[in-house]
């Protein structure tokens, strides 16, 4: 939360306070999570500080929007970076050896610099009437249903711990 929540919030203040002092317009892109929506088992703490992030760009962009401040959100899907999970190199090595991600809809992770496109657009002239809006770049994968719902099993018995007594 301290993160994720308050230093977007130092942030994005400091660039308001600057901005705002100046009579000076600006574009605000703050990053998100989907689980911001539908919540993240196991990542209670991360989804509820994302929650507040979307809220903020959300708030900000009619509070900060007369003074000619956009504030927006982008929310990646899975893209290589340095702090990459298994599930994640495992989708880039099959993609690099030719193999589609049958676990995405698109049948594939994200390329960096289409990342890159959609914050540059969201901070473009282009987009200068955009705002309070959260983007989010994943191919579709936050969207997925499955035809039949997978049976549900308890994060505990997920971690191999026993039931919960108090």
């Amino acid at each position: 939360v301290d993160i994720t929540l308050t230093g977007t919030w130092f942030m994005t203040r400091e660039f308001g306070r600057r901005h705002l002092g100046a009579g000076t317009p600006g574009s605000i892109v703050n990053i998100g999570a989907s689980y911001a929506w539908t919540g993240g088992p196991g990542f209670a703490h991360s989804a509820a500080a994302k929650a507040g992030v979307k809220n903020l760009v959300e708030t900000l962009a009619v509070e900060w929007g007369p003074y000619g401040i956009q504030v927006n959100g982008l929310v990646p899907g899975l893209f290589p970076h340095t702090d990459m999970t298994g599930d994640i190199r495992g989708g880039l090595e099959r993609a690099a050896a030719g193999a589609k991600d049958s676990r995405q809809p698109a049948l594939r992770v994200g390329a960096p610099r289409e990342l890159g496109w959609a914050a540059t657009f969201l901070a473009s002239p282009y987009a200068r009437f955009i705002t309070g809006h959260t983007l989010v770049v994943d191919g579709a994968n936050w969207q997925r249903r499955a035809l039949v719902n997978p049976e549900v099993v308890p994060l505990r018995t997920q971690l191999g711990r026993g039931p919960f007594t108090p």
